[in-house]
């Protein structure tokens, strides 16, 4: 199994011409030494407790007279020749144990270049300027971040797209705790109390199945563990190299510290640039401060498991979230206990976006494959009273994704588990849908078109297949055709271009026919939505 359930970009300018590798010092070694004992205490907690439960389990079944289950003592002896009660211990009896794993690592004497080992004697060849080539970012270049699971291995791989040369490949990539459910960029340095307004830095927050959220230093290669964590996992990293210190039991009930259950959404905050928004299927809304990587702040609008959340392009404090409770709520961040506008869908909601080119709107994806698009001026008594001001049946299937270009005006693009990706124009009279495509990636779980206006018309792809695919949408000829009035340069033909790790199964031309005959006709015809303005 390989699947991609989470991508985003990076736009250009942001990342390091040359990722640092990182090191491996005597405190790095402390400080992993010290969370492997944690998770080692943990493991130990885990066992003991399923022992317990067993053997409450096995002396029911013996006063009922029926159980065939092995005695727990009678285990416990079968296990008492390996001495597992002293497996992690420093030394044996007698001897020290110098062959353990990692039992001398205190008495190898370390160099800082192999020049200076009396024991090696051949002559190094210099690969570093081979592997910093490797390494190298360009300007021109952006990263696009994507979360994968394969094979029940989760990861974040950070790829290079050179548009110039139709070319993406993987940088390097970060090994996650468990599924990834959502990846959000952050351009600050987190941690770093004080973040002005001229401070930069190439971060990633990504949520897992698991409640806390990491954060990753993209400017770093090889890491082991993350920068920081949100959640309740932080205070092991506080903690460690402070010996005898014991993790705490996780938390199950929602509380106002820390998500207790899978984290569904992230959003940064671009102008109080200190500030992310998480939500989580715990139902409940999280600010955190990158300043002190500590929760400034929980919030419980929803009724069930909160999937998405958006901060207002302008109006900064303000926060757009959806639920399957089949409502989207816009609060002000600074009023937590102020009664806030909500709006209702007709089933669960996946995904909500407020419009770039007019913050006054916002549109919500749904469950049952549907596009809402409200006017946050216009809210309701009764959530189930909600008039938008259209509505689009644009999938058959949940609308798993969708993105709206964020410097080419009226431009939608959504992504289906029907596989389907389609494209839409948006007119001041509705949506009309320009092209649909499978683009060989199976179920669709993320489009997101680029933050740059140099590669404005690219729009990454990935689902189930775990292929990720980069469409230059610009040079399809129904898009042409659509937007050439909001974009006289993309005028002309030109070839079409896909750009993926492998190249795609379909034959590109027979597609390119068909996408004009689709995007002419439904460009004139509309269909598929309704105007509820009136």
């Amino acid at each position: 199994m390989s699947m991609i359930t989470a991508t985003t970009w990076v736009p250009r300018g942001f990342a390091a011409p040359f990722p640092t590798k990182y090191v491996f010092d005597e405190d790095e070694y402390e400080r992993i030494s010290q969370l492997a004992k944690l998770q080692l205490d943990d493991a130990k907690d885990d066992l003991e407790e399923a022992q317990n439960e067993k053997k409450q389990k096995a002396n029911k079944g013996e006063s009922s007279g029926g159980s065939n289950v092995k005695n727990i003592d009678d285990i416990d002896d079968d296990l008492k020749e390996y001495d597992l009660e002293h497996y992690d211990d420093d030394e044996q009896e007698g001897e020290g144990d110098t062959m353990a794993m990692f039992g001398n690592v205190k008495n190898l004497a370390f160099h800082e270049s192999n020049e200076d080992d009396p024991y090696i004697t051949m002559q190094e060849q210099d690969d570093d300027d081979d592997e910093r080539e490797e390494l190298q970012i360009l300007a021109t270049d952006n990263l696009v971040l994507a979360g994968r699971i394969e094979d029940e291995v989760a990861h974040l791989e950070v790829y290079v797209y050179e548009d110039s040369a139709d070319n993406l490949y993987v940088h390097h990539d970060i090994m996650l705790p468990a599924i990834p459910l959502a990846v959000e960029w952050l351009d600050v340095p987190v941690g770093k109390v004080g973040i002005d307004k001229d401070s930069r830095g190439n971060f990633v927050a990504v949520g897992t199945m698991e409640p806390d959220i990491e954060l990753w230093n993209l400017d770093v290669v090889d890491g082991m563990y993350p920068d920081a964590i949100l959640g309740q996992g932080a205070e092991d990293a506080a903690t460690a190299g402070k010996p005898k210190k014991k993790k705490k039991k996780k938390a199950k009930k929602a509380n106002d510290e820390f998500h207790v259950d899978a984290v569904l959404a992230l959003a940064a905050n671009r102008q109080h640039r200190n500030l992310l928004a998480s939500s989580s299927a715990d139902k409940t809304v999280k600010l955190w401060d990158l300043n002190t990587t500590k929760c400034a702040k929980s919030y419980s609008y929803h009724t069930d498991k909160v999937c998405s959340v958006a901060w207002h392009p302008t109006e900064s404090t303000i926060l757009l979230s959806g639920s399957y409770d089949r409502t989207v709520v816009a609060a002000d961040m600074r009023a937590p206990d102020a009664k806030a506008p909500r709006w209702g869908v007709e089933s669960d909601v996946e995904m909500v976006k407020w419009d770039p080119q007019d913050p006054n709107y916002f549109y919500v994806s749904t469950e049952n494959g549907v596009i809402h698009y409200h006017d946050a001026r216009n809210t309701p008594a009764d959530p189930s009273g909600s008039k938008p001001v259209w509505i689009l049946q644009a999938h058959d299937e949940s609308i798993s994704s969708f993105d709206i270009n964020p410097v080419i005006p009226g431009f939608l693009a959504t992504g289906s588990t029907d596989k389907q990706v389609k494209l839409w124009n948006i007119h001041s009279s509705g949506p009309s849908m320009v092209v649909s495509r499978d683009l060989g990636v199976g179920k669709v779980f993320s489009t997101s078109f680029a933050p740059d206006k140099e590669v404005g018309f690219r729009l990454a792809i990935a689902g189930s297949k775990g292929a990720v695919q980069i469409w230059d949408t610009s040079a399809n000829a129904a898009v042409r055709s659509a937007f050439a009035n909001k974009v006289p340069e993309i005028k002309g033909e030109v070839k079409e271009r896909l750009v993926g790790l492998e190249e795609a199964d379909t034959d590109s031309d027979s597609e390119e026919g068909e996408d004009e005959d689709e995007g002419s006709g439904r460009e004139t015809g509309g269909e598929g939505w309704e105007s509820m303005e009136e």
